[in-house]
C-alpha cells in the first residue's frame, strides 16, 4: 500500500472499509468471494482497478443494510475515488495495450452470452411445461445480467481508452475479438443469499479474468456461433408468435440514397477500427449506430454481415435493447418488415431487461398515448420471456389500466399462462379475482 500511488491508494482504502461493513457470506460481496476471492484480493490491495458494477453491487449490499439514502451518499464518493484509481493505474506504461486486451476479452465475453441467450429463448419457446420454462428463465436471468456487465465494462473500458486520446500510429494495442469466450461479470444476487437449487448444474471455477463470471461450457476455438433455431413468421408484428387478429405493425418508411450511405460510411469506419485494433473506438461506432433510426437496422444488419462484421451485428442488436420502448418496438418492426424476422424477436427479448416498476411505466405511457401497436407488442414479449411474477409486478403503477392489458397478453400466450398471471396478480394484491 505504502508504494501506490496517493489516488489508488485512497480508493483500496476506501474499498477495504466498504468491504469491512458488509457481511462477507451475503448478498454481491459474498458472491464475489466466493466465486473470484483472488480478484477481491487484488481490488482490496490497490492492484487491481475493479469494474465500476462491482462496486455498485458492493454499495446495493450497503443500502441493504445502512438504507438507500445513506448509500446513495457514499456512492457518489466511491465513483469520485473509483475514477481517480482508474485515471492513476491508465497513466502507468503499457495501459493502453492492458485495457484494449481486456476489452477484447469482454467482446468475446458478451459474445458467448448472446449465443448462451439465443439458445436459451429457443428452448424457452419450446419448453413442455411450466416447470421447464421456469428453469429456462432461471437461466436466463443469470444470463442477461452476464450480458449487462459485459456491456457495462465494454463501455467503461472504451471511456477510459478515449481518456489517453488517439492509438499512435502503427502502435499495437491488443489481439481483436476472437473466439467466444466464458461469460462475465457475477450472477444477480439479492440483499441476503439467494437459495442458487437443486437443479442447478455445478460448474466449474474459473479465474481467467478478475470477475470473469460463470464458468459454463465454451466451444472449441474457432467454432461458429450456434445458428438460432427458425421460427414461424408471426402474424402481424407480434415477435412472440401473434394469434391472427392481432393488431398489425405501422410499416416502417422505406430506406433513401441517404440512410445507404449514412450505414455504408458507418460500417466503413467501423471496419477500419476493428483492422487497427481499436476495440474501445469501434465499440463507440456500435453505440452510435444502435441510437440512429429504425429504418437503418435492416440495412445494418445486411452491410455488416456482408463486410464480415457479423458479431458486431450482434453487439449493435444488444446496444439497441436498451432504446426507449417505443423506439425498440420500431427497430423491431423494421427489421421484421424487412425479412428478418429473428432478429426482430431477439432485440424484443434483450429488451426486456428493465424492472417490472419502470417497464410498466413505459407501457402505460405509450398507453395514454394511443400506443397499442407498441403496447400489445411489449406485453406479450413480457409476458412470455419473465415469469409471471414479473408480469404481475408490471402493472402496480397503474392497475387499472395495465392488469386488463396483462391479462389479454397473457391468454394470447396460454391459458396456463393466463392463469400463472392471475394467481399472480391476487398474490400481488392488484386484483379483485
Amino acid at each position: 500500500m505504502g508504494q501506490l500511488p496517493d489516488r489508488v491508494r485512497d480508493f483500496a482504502t476506501y474499498l477495504q472499509g466498504l468491504n469491512a461493513r458488509l457481511d462477507q457470506r451475503a448478498g454481491w460481496c459474498g458472491v464475489f468471494w466466493q466465486r473470484d476471492p483472488e480478484g477481491m484480493r487484488a481490488c482490496l490491495d490497490g492492484s487491481e482497478v475493479p469494474p465500476w458494477d462491482v462496486v455498485e453491487a458492493l454499495l446495493k449490499d450497503l443500502a441493504s443494510a445502512t438504507g438507500t439514502e445513506h448509500a446513495e451518499r457514499e456512492a457518489a464518493r466511491a465513483r469520485a475515488l473509483h475514477r481517480a484509481s482508474a485515471r492513476a493505474h491508465d497513466a502507468g506504461p503499457g495501459a493502453r495495450a492492458l485495457l484494449a486486451d481486456r476489452m477484447d476479452v469482454m467482446v468475446r465475453e458478451r459474445r458467448y452470452a448472446e449465443r448462451r441467450l439465443r439458445e436459451l429463448g429457443a428452448r424457452l419457446d419450446s419448453a413442455v411445461d411450466e416447470e421447464a420454462a421456469d428453469a429456462v428463465r432461471f437461466d436466463l436471468a443469470w444470463v442477461r445480467d452476464d450480458h449487462e456487465r459485459a456491456t457495462a465494462r465494454i463501455a467503461e473500458l472504451g471511456a477510459r481508452l478515449a481518456e489517453l486520446g488517439p492509438t499512435p500510429a502503427g502502435a499495437a494495442v491488443g489481439a481483436t475479438a476472437g473466439p467466444e469466450g466464458s461469460v462475465p461479470g457475477a450472477r444477480p444476487a439479492p440483499s441476503a443469499p439467494r437459495p442458487a437449487p437443486a437443479k442447478e448444474r455445478k460448474r466449474r471455477p474459473r479465474g481467467s479474468a478478475r470477475f470473469a463470471g460463470m464458468p459454463v461450457d465454451e466451444p472449441e476455438p474457432g467454432a461458429a456461433p450456434a445458428p438460432v433455431p427458425a421460427a414461424a413468421s408471426p402474424k402481424g408484428a407480434r415477435f412472440a408468435g401473434a394469434a391472427a387478429e392481432q393488431e398489425a405493425a405501422p410499416a416502417p418508411p422505406p430506406a433513401d440514397a441517404t440512410a445507404h450511405a449514412d450505414v455504408s460510411a458507418t460500417v466503413t469506419l467501423l471496419a477500419r477500427h476493428r483492422a487497427e485494433g481499436r476495440s474501445g473506438e469501434a465499440h463507440m461506432v456500435l453505440v452510435e449506430a444502435a441510437a440512429g433510426p429504425a429504418a437503418h437496422f435492416p440495412l445494418l444488419a445486411a452491410e455488416l454481415t456482408r463486410s464480415g462484421l457479423g458479431a458486431d451485428w450482434a453487439t449493435l442488436l444488444w446496444e439497441a435493447a436498451s432504446l426507449p420502448l417505443d423506439r425498440l418496438v420500431a427497430a423491431a418492426d423494421a427489421l421484421v418488415a424487412a425479412g428478418r424476422t429473428g432478429d426482430g424477436r431477439q432485440l424484443l427479448r434483450q429488451g426486456m431487461g428493465s424492472p417490472p416498476a419502470e417497464f410498466g411505466a413505459a407501457v402505460h405511457r405509450l398507453d395514454e398515448e394511443g400506443r397499442h401497436h407498441e403496447v400489445r407488442t411489449l406485453l406479450d414479449a413480457y409476458v412470455r420471456g419473465r415469469t409471471p411474477e414479473e408480469a404481475a409486478h408490471t402493472a402496480r403503477g397503474a392497475p387499472d389500466r395495465l392488469v386488463p392489458l396483462l391479462l389479454d397478453a397473457a391468454g394470447r400466450v396460454s391459458e396456463d399462462r393466463y392463469w400463472d398471471v392471475v394467481h399472480a396478480l391476487r398474490v400481488a394484491g392488484l386484483g379483485p379475482f
